[in-house]
């Protein structure tokens, strides 16, 4: 499938991917919490992406976009610029296909982000921590690599390979009511609003965003793509703004954004660990967050999430700090 000839994944894009990515990825566990079913008053069924391979669903699309390359395309490589789940993901995909990837990451970039990457075998291009820099330097490295670029979001393959969360989860669980995804550039809920839209045309499809980082919010509700400006969140996988190819997919089947604050974040993450006993990050209980907050009545409804990932810095954790004087 090439990303110029197509620019909307189908739901047969999306099986494809699951049968490409089978041999590579977890196929995550579905979830249940007494708890937090009792707080929202519905049957909520949790699909942990925090167990997917580098702690985040990003290995889907990473994975299905490393395994479509012919062999003379792989052969060159594979090359993005990214700063988080993206560059360890693209690193593992092309690590188990046996080819490079060259990751250009923001000088300013975590070591222990570094050092994932470098540990899963990508080649990495350090460069100035602005977005002006980070192309122009992915440029240079595909003009001396011929390497093929895979955007973190704004790629059918990726999208494609994002949605087979989804389709598991409607494998498993059946008859759901709304499904919810976190939404940051958007490839996780475009290929989730596509797999759910497909499979069962009635599904709402939902998404949540900090608050300090509601672009996609603005961008649904002005009719076009409103880049993120000065994002403030420990959300911070959810501070990109929406692509070209995401953009139209989210207008046309995503139901609602529903913008969640801080606290929200906090309580909700909190209460998962405590509760469900399960480790996510900021980024990935956002939707639970949008339940905490029950700005949205879903009760007796069947309700899907989507735990986006579990990567989180643990001497950082975010009540750690708000407790700090």
């Amino acid at each position: 499938m090439s990303s110029t000839a197509i620019t909307i994944p189908t739901i047969s894009d999306i099986r494809s991917a699951a049968a490409r990515i089978r041999p590579y990825a977890h196929r995550t566990p579905v979830m249940t919490c007494h708890s937090l079913d009792a707080r929202v008053g519905a049957q909520v069924f949790l699909k942990c992406e925090n167990f997917q391979k580098v702690g985040a669903f990003k290995f889907r699309g990473a994975c299905n976009a490393v395994f479509s390359l012919s062999d003379e395309q792989a052969s060159r490589g594979v090359a993005t610029h990214s700063s988080g789940n993206h560059a360890q993901a693209l690193a593992l995909a092309a690590r188990l296909r046996g080819i490079p990837a060259y990751i250009v990451m923001p000088s300013n970039a975590p070591a222990v982000k570094r050092a994932a990457v470098a540990g899963y075998g990508g080649v990495i291009t350090l460069c100035e921590p602005t977005l002006a820099a980070r192309e122009a330097t992915l440029a240079q490295v595909v003009a001396e690599t011929g390497a093929a670029v895979v955007h973190p979001y704004n790629d059918v393959r990726v999208i494609a390979g994002q949605g087979t969360a989804t389709l598991e989860l409607l494998e498993d669980v059946s008859d759901l009511d709304v499904i919810l995804a976190p939404v940051g550039g958007g490839g996780l809920l475009s290929g989730t609003a596509l797999a759910a839209k497909s499979i069962a045309p009635q599904m709402r499809v939902i998404a949540g965003e900090p608050a300090g980082a509601d672009d996609a919010f603005r961008s649904l509700a002005a009719g076009q793509i409103l880049p993120s400006a000065a994002p403030n969140t420990i959300a911070d996988g959810l501070l990109t703004s929406l692509g070209s190819l995401t953009f139209p997919i989210i207008q046309q089947h995503v139901e609602q954004i529903v913008t969640v604050s801080e606290e929200a974040i906090i309580a909700a993450m909190k209460f998962m660990w405590e509760r469900a006993k399960l480790v996510v990050e900021p980024s990935g209980v956002v939707p639970v967050a949008v339940l905490w907050q029950g700005r949205l009545d879903l009760r007796g409804l069947r309700v899907g999430v989507i735990l986006s990932g579990g990567n989180v810095d643990m001497e950082r954790l975010p009540w750690q700090r708000e407790a700090q004087p």
